[in-house]
């Protein structure tokens, strides 16, 4: 999408590691490459993971946290930024700090909170702080339904008026704007939503596609999102490309044979 004129774009994912690949600043930063965006990292923990799940999680010290990020702000350029697996209560500090210090100019919050194969990846008293700290610094949050509702303390949602209803909820939170992802809904449809202060919600309708191949699908939209919007005119553009460059990585995905478990999807599958 780069015109030759226009610079690279630069994102920088602040995420955890996935041992397997599949996931977490892995993920990320394949994105970011298929996507013409140069990426570089800031690891919030580290796990033990592969297809089957997450056997170990090791927190990176919230003083290094702070390391890596001033080392990347105070000398490269950053267009955007994609928040992923942030862990506990004292790294989500540590990020909104640094965020409020350095103030990019596009964030993407991914509320990850749970493993697809149901392994906690933050703890309890960090969703206050995404809630309190975090989502007024968003330009966009990426919420699946159980992370909805859990930055609401409700219910989770079961219909797309539910979903739009929430949607509002976060952001008079704060956040800028919200893609409530409807994976999550039953049925063969999964829509999206996407809500921007001040405009109509859109819907972004997409059915589900038939593989149980679906690792990392959260971190590469958001990752596609925070690659994508320095190249796009509004969020709605972004969405849009980012969609349709995920459907057709996880439609790829069996090519990939990764494990015993829920595969990844195929990042370069425009390539090989």
């Amino acid at each position: 999408m780069n015109a030759p004129d226009r610079p690279i774009p630069h994102a920088l994912t602040i995420a955890g590691s996935d041992s397997g690949g599949g996931a977490g600043i892995q993920a990320d930063l394949k994105t970011f490459s298929a996507l013409g965006a140069y990426g570089m990292s800031v690891i919030t923990a580290l796990t033990a993971q592969n297809t089957r799940g997450v056997s170990a999680v090791h927190p990176v010290p919230p003083e290094f946290v702070h390391a890596q990020l001033d080392a990347v702000f105070s000398d490269i350029r950053i267009d955007s930024v994609k928040l992923g697996m942030l862990a506990n209560a004292q790294i989500v500090s540590a990020v909104a700090e640094s965020l409020q210090r350095w103030q990019p100019r596009f964030v993407v919050v991914d509320t990850v909170m749970i493993a697809k194969g149901g392994h906690a990846l933050l703890l309890p008293d960090a969703v206050a702080g995404i809630r309190e700290q975090l989502l007024p610094l968003a330009s966009l949050i990426t919420p699946n339904l159980p992370e909805a509702a859990a930055l609401l303390d409700c219910a989770e949602a079961q219909t797309e008026d539910e979903m739009l209803c929430q949607g509002e909820a976060l952001l008079a939170l704060g956040a800028k704007a919200v893609l409530m992802k409807g994976g999550h809904l039953p049925g063969d449809e999964c829509p999206d939503w996407l809500l921007v202060a001040g405009q109509e919600p859109l819907s972004f309708p997409a059915r589900r596609i038939p593989t149980r191949h679906t690792h990392g699908t959260g971190c590469t939209l958001s990752a596609a999102l925070a690659a994508l919007r320095p190249q796009c005119a509004d969020w709605a553009a972004t969405v849009q490309h980012a969609k349709a460059w995920l459907l057709q990585a996880i439609a790829n995905a069996e090519r990939l044979q990764v494990g015993h478990g829920i595969g990844p999807v195929h990042h370069f599958h425009a390539w090989w």
